[in-house]
């Protein structure tokens, strides 16, 4: 089948220099003789005409040059139409792309987009707002809160911002409902994810799989900070999944179990990122997996 791409810039994502990033599309593209269009991103995250675009100009393939939360508005707005979604990291964390072993030179990316392997992968819904791979609440979020008010990206910034956030952290009391039993539990952070990525190879859930039909589900509990941090090194080395039958789960450091649906009550207003971005919080999330929500260009 004849292929025809629209590829997505945003003008903001990452540190590197656009203009190089065009030139090598323009070229590489036009070797292969696949027609193209290139559009910039929207700041406010809505395309209400792409999906007609999609549909009256025979697009297969919509690839997007930015990080998870330009993945992220992209693919929420094609759910439901079969099209073709690559990625060129260009974000800071670019969790989905790595979970996905799509590489961060331009070239490689390129390469994975050009030989059109395309696998259905799951996302999921948090209060009826999409994820294509990861949301969190509490540490990681107020990361991302204090990320995104910095003039310079990139990872450099996000350590300082981790770093800063680690020395404040405190913990927030939950419920964790599942199967209808509740978890009540005070946790530095809880990350719900579709893939094993917190993003720039940080492996925070190492069961995952992009399209198991599951959601994994980890939860840091109130611990020294001292003990934290040789608890989730442990967890991104080796962390196993673990049943809520288990007699000893109410005394582990970090709760890791996955599921299809679940209620989480924030009593006390933990924040919330989506796929890295800062989010309004709420004092309950019902949270439930998307299968099969779109296909991925992929090795």
């Amino acid at each position: 089948m004849d292929r025809k791409f629209i590829y997505f810039v945003n003008p903001i994502s990452g540190t590197r220099d656009n203009l190089l990033l065009l030139d090598i599309i323009k070229t590489k593209t036009a070797q292969k003789n696949i027609p193209f269009d290139i559009l910039h991103t929207h700041a406010s995250g809505e395309y209400l005409d792409l999906k007609q675009k999609i549909t009256t100009e025979k697009i297969t393939d919509v690839i997007v040059c930015g990080g998870d939360g330009t993945v992220n508005q992209i693919a929420n707005a094609l759910l439901g139409i079969v099209v073709n979604i690559g990625i060129i990291p260009m974000g800071s964390g670019n969790g989905l792309a790595f979970a996905a072993k799509i590489s961060k030179n331009i070239h490689r990316a390129l390469d994975i987009i050009f030989a059109g392997n395309a696998v259905y992968i799951d996302s999921f819904y948090i209060n009826q707002k999409f994820s294509c791979m990861l949301c969190g609440l509490g540490f990681d979020a107020q990361v991302a809160h204090d990320f995104a008010k910095q003039q310079k990206r990139g990872l450099v910034t996000y350590i300082k911002q981790s770093t800063k956030n680690f020395f404040t952290a405190k913990p927030y009391p939950f419920e964790i409902i599942l199967n209808g039993s509740s978890i009540f539990t005070d946790a530095f952070f809880i990350s719900i994810a579709n893939s094993n990525q917190f993003g720039n190879h940080f492996t925070i859930a190492p069961q995952a799989s992009l399209h198991d039909g599951l959601l994994d589900i980890v939860v840091v509990n109130k611990m020294s900070k001292l003990r934290m941090i040789w608890t989730v090194l442990k967890q991104i080395q080796n962390g196993q999944v673990r049943t809520y039958e288990d007699k000893k789960y109410h005394g582990k450091d970090i709760h890791y179990f996955q599921a299809k649906q679940l209620t989480i009550k924030n009593f006390k207003l933990a924040p919330l990122h989506i796929d890295g971005d800062p989010v309004e919080t709420a004092e309950e999330f019902k949270i439930a997996i998307i299968e099969n929500a779109f296909k991925l260009l992929m090795p």
